[in-house]
Formats: structure tokens, sequence, C-alpha cells
């Protein structure tokens, strides 16, 4: 059965920090890029970060890049998601998912994790 476990979210004042994790099974995670997306509500969900599970490159979207860092430890088959300075407009619910090498589209996903970001 897939799994992907994501936890680490909660409430944080502007300019805080927080790490989510996504604890992954079930599938070969090598052969699989790992993403976080995020939904805020009446908002489209928004790819912000991936991360390349074979080589380690990454993607940030603009509305995160230089705040978040997005990392892989593939002996845990976990993914990480540092964010630094948050800002409210990050406030959203949180997905981690998969989606095998050269696939466009994820396959698997997390159940998500709330992440608040008020004074």
């Amino acid at each position: 059965e897939v799994q992907l476990q994501a936890s680490g979210g909660g409430l944080v004042q502007p300019g805080g920090s927080l790490r989510l994790s996504c604890v992954a099974s079930g599938f070969t995670f090598g052969e699989y890029h790992m993403g976080w997306l995020r939904q805020a509500p009446g908002k489209e969900r928004e790819g912000i970060s991936s991360i390349r599970t074979d080589d380690g490159s990454t993607y940030y979207a603009d509305s995160v890049k230089g705040r978040f860092t997005i990392s892989s430890d593939n002996a845990k088959r976990t993914v990480y998601l540092q964010m630094n300075n948050l800002r409210p407009e990050d406030t959203a619910v949180y997905y981690c998912a998969a989606k095998f090498r050269g696939d466009a589209e994820y396959k698997f996903w997390g159940q998500g994790t709330q992440v608040t970001v008020s004074s």
C-alpha cells in the first residue's frame, strides 16, 4: 500500500519557521520525484517545490524561493520542506506528492498538513 504521511504543520507567527516532513512507503522512493504543493482557501493548488531523489536537483516557485528549502533523505524515504520567514500568504494546506521520473503528473498524494501564519 502506498502511503505519504505528511506532518509538521501548525500555527506560527509571521517571520517564523516550520519544517514539514513526508514519509513515503509502498513504492521505490528513488524512482520518484517528490514535491510539495499547497492550497489556500479559495485558491488553486500551487506547486511550490520539488526534488529529484536520484540527483537532488530542486525546483522552487517564485513565491517561496529564498525562504523555503526542500531536501530528501533517501535512506529514511523522507522529504522535508524547511520554511523560513513565513508570511500570512503562506497559510494553506500543504501536500506532499510523488511522481514517477518522466511523468508530468503526480501519482501519489499525502493527506495534507495545515500551515497557518498569523499573529
